[in-house]
């Protein structure tokens, strides 16, 4: 399937102005302060984002307060986020948790939480994933008991975005008709929600624990074909994000390369430096294409979207990290310091790899989807 990765005048407007508002709200300084908190954002700007500019909101349908745009926006919002390592619950929240919402949720649950997602009232988290070291649904083990006030929940998810402040929380277990989605109260009784230490302290990940924990069930029938689209639709929005960190990280190292001088001239002007500027610029222009496939092919519901989102995250994942190392590379003995953001960038790539399974995994995955 080929697309025509051109954006409206309306994108490019939308592009200019995201870039303003993460200049202005996620510097350097803003992203070093926010990722030192335990909470891991600004709420001020969560808000400020969400009331002034609808983005908590994006996905979400104008019936339920959201902006009623689709994946070809959240492309562009991700990708800039990506290239300011925005700190805030936005993939956890207005991407992961709200596609688990408008994909599997009843219309009860959609009209209550999504109306309070939109306006920046309710941060929200998916926990799916659990310690066995699994991403795909075949490794959910948790089991949601039937009690006669409704379900109970008892084990442990791992790697929740945002899962130790979320006010909402959407849990994925196994029930009697297949996969479920539940819904729990964040002061539930049983419930634990620890943060966890991590290598990217920019993204805030969780572990949280349940003990006959009450739930409700907030979908119906057997939610395996649902999910399996959820997270594949998150992977396109990471591999946006990673695009837009990997572009960042070549523009950082050119720029370097023009300025730092090595025996009276700039070190750009050498072999080796300008061969390892022009090999990232190659991968981070096939990376580009990579996301712009994956989230064109959600915004058009085309029928390999599943293919073309492992493919995505497979190549970011890669794309990304390598660019990070050789932004360190580039810098030399400065790379390596504290003081520059070099490396904040590489951690991000890093973890980013890692979440929702790495390159490996997705060329896995990708492989069983074509019949290989």
């Amino acid at each position: 399937m080929s697309f025509d990765f051109s954006f409206t005048d309306e994108h490019e407007e939308l592009r200019a102005t995201i870039r303003g508002f993460l200049q202005g709200r996620s510097d350097e300084a803003a992203v070093r302060e926010q990722m030192a908190t335990e909470r891991g954002y600004d709420p001020e700007t969560w808000q400020q984002m969400a009331e002034q500019m609808g983005l908590a909101g994006l996905l979400i349908p104008e019936e339920h307060g959201g902006a009623g745009f689709g994946y070809v926006e959240l492309l562009i919002v991700m990708e800039e986020m990506g290239r300011a390592l925005f700190c805030a619950p936005y993939l956890g929240t207005a991407v992961l948790a709200t596609n688990a919402l408008l994909q599997c949720a009843d219309e009860k649950t959609r009209k209550e939480l999504l109306t309070e997602i939109a306006a920046g009232r309710a941060t929200a988290s998916l926990a799916h994933a659990e310690p066995n070291g699994r991403w795909d649904l075949e490794g959910i083990e948790m089991e949601a008991r039937k009690t006669d006030s409704g379900y109970e929940l008892t084990g442990t998810k791992t790697w929740v975005l945002d899962g130790h402040t979320a006010d909402v929380l959407l849990v994925v277990a196994r029930s009697a008709e297949g996969l479920s989605l539940f819904r729990v109260e964040p002061d539930a009784d049983g419930l634990s929600r620890t943060l966890v230490p991590s290598l990217d302290t920019t993204r805030k990940l969780a572990r949280v624990t349940f003990e006959g924990t009450p739930a409700v069930r907030v979908s119906a029938g057997d939610q395996t074909e649902a999910l399996r689209r959820v997270l594949a639709l998150t992977q396109a929005a990471l591999a946006a994000e990673q695009v837009g960190g990997a572009q960042r990280c070549l523009e950082m190292a050119t720029d370097f390369a023009k300025t730092r001088l090595q025996f009276g001239r700039p070190i750009g002007s050498y072999q080796a430096i300008k061969h390892k500027c022009a090999d990232m610029l190659v991968e981070v222009e096939m990376a580009k294409s990579a996301a712009y496939a994956a989230c064109f092919a959600a915004a058009t519901d085309q029928d390999d979207f599943l293919e073309t989102a492992a493919l995505a995250k497979a190549c970011c994942s890669e794309t990304y990290f390598h660019a990070a190392a050789e932004n360190i590379q580039i810098h030399g003995g400065m790379g390596f310091t504290w003081e520059l953001p070099v490396h904040l960038y590489f951690k991000r790539a890093k973890a980013s790899e890692l979440f929702l399974g790495d390159a490996a995994h997705h060329r896995e995955v990708l492989a069983d989807l074509v019949g290989i």
